[in-house]
């Protein structure tokens, strides 16, 4: 649906809501996650992912996102809830698996819509901008024996993803994939 579309409708355009590559990465996240873990929905958006990981698996989950409006529509669904950009506020060892279904369109800087949406889409031009960052930090918060499901398009540089992982001491391994005629969706497990 178009932005405008959205719009002359009234839905919310300033919170990203499920699509596929929030589906596959919810339903991915199911077989790993125990029902004791604290796990982390990093970007938030609707807070489809959390919700659904913490119904089917009984896990405490926390959400977050940047994007205040993001951060009540989590709550409206039931979560805890913080702003936070990525992983910046939590302590230390604290969670069992990060969940994050990073914004990873390419985009051209000079067509950039400087809104909340664009917030949720953009991964800059490589579609890494926010990738990167969040692979560089997310051990710190991981709990001994944590996993990543990390959402990676092939619009974003799948192998580029991987090698950065790798680098960063994680073994990344497939545990979902879907083709689509634009791009190839793959929610990765990263494990140490």
């Amino acid at each position: 649906m178009s932005r405008d579309l959205a719009e002359r409708r009234g839905l919310e355009t300033d919170v990203y809501g499920a699509a596929e590559d929030s589906r596959l990465l919810a339903e991915a996240a199911i077989e790993p996650i125990e029902p004791e873990w604290v796990v982390l929905d990093c970007g938030t958006g609707s807070g489809y992912v959390g919700e659904h990981v913490a119904s089917e698996t009984g896990a405490r989950v926390v959400a977050s996102d940047l994007n205040p409006h993001a951060c009540r529509r989590a709550r409206e669904r039931g979560l805890e809830t913080a702003r936070a950009d990525l992983i910046a506020p939590f302590r230390s060892d604290v969670f069992d698996a990060v969940c994050f279904n990073p914004p990873y369109l390419p985009t051209d800087p000079e067509n950039e819509w400087d809104d909340w949406m664009e917030v949720a889409l953009s991964g800059g031009e490589s579609g890494r901008a926010v990738i990167d960052p969040f692979l560089d930090g997310v051990e710190r918060v991981l709990a001994p024996g944590g996993v990543v499901l990390l959402l990676v398009s092939s619009l974003a540089g799948f192998e580029s993803v991987v090698e950065r992982a790798e680098k960063r001491g994680f073994d990344p391994a497939v545990v979902a994939e879907e083709s689509f005629p634009f791009e190839t969706l793959t929610v990765l497990k990263l494990c140490r």
